[in-house]
């Protein structure tokens, strides 16, 4: 097996991130990194202490709103929101980091990026959020998509990994 490049195991570590994701709709996993150091990391899921979505149904579902619309209603944190308090809660400054995340941010993580100063966001996956982009356009934040291959998900996964529930986006 080749060595990975630096995004490819990084991201490779945002994916593994995402399957301690309990969200029924989307699993999402975020690495920050400094220096080619992981500063922290994060998934998709409720706070801490806080009954699971997989628990108690998706609240998203059952008013039947769209990806990427409405985000208070979800109990859930998103992966970049965990990894930016775990950095915080650990006293680790990010500025200057990249993250890399499975899924595009949304214009409320994206604002939080922007003000926590990462420098650039690699991301996987889209997400269905014009605001988010055009944020991230005004404020020259830098955003690369990573294109994962199939081989990539099967190595990691096996081919049981499911990012986004069927029907979904």
């Amino acid at each position: 097996m080749e060595r990975p490049d630096w995004d490819e195991y990084f991201m490779r570590m945002a994916y593994m991130a995402a399957t301690r994701s309990t969200c029924t709709r989307r699993r999402v996993g975020a690495v920050i990194v400094k220096d080619k150091r992981i500063i922290s990391t994060g998934y998709n899921g409720p706070p801490t202490g806080s009954l699971h979505c997989d628990q108690t149904g998706c609240l998203r579902e059952m008013l039947h709103i769209p990806s990427g619309e409405r985000h208070e209603l979800c109990r859930g944190l998103h992966a970049e929101q965990n990894a930016i308090i775990q950095a915080a809660s650990n006293g680790t400054a990010i500025s200057g980091g990249i993250i890399y995340v499975t899924t595009h941010p949304c214009v409320v993580c994206s604002k939080m990026l922007i003000n926590a100063g990462i420098k650039e966001i690699i991301y996987a996956e889209g997400y269905p959020d014009e605001l988010s982009e055009l944020m991230l356009i005004e404020s020259n934040m830098k955003t690369r998509k990573y294109n994962i291959s199939e081989n990539f998900k099967n190595l990691l996964f096996e081919g049981s990994f499911e990012l986004i529930k069927e029907g979904e986006d």
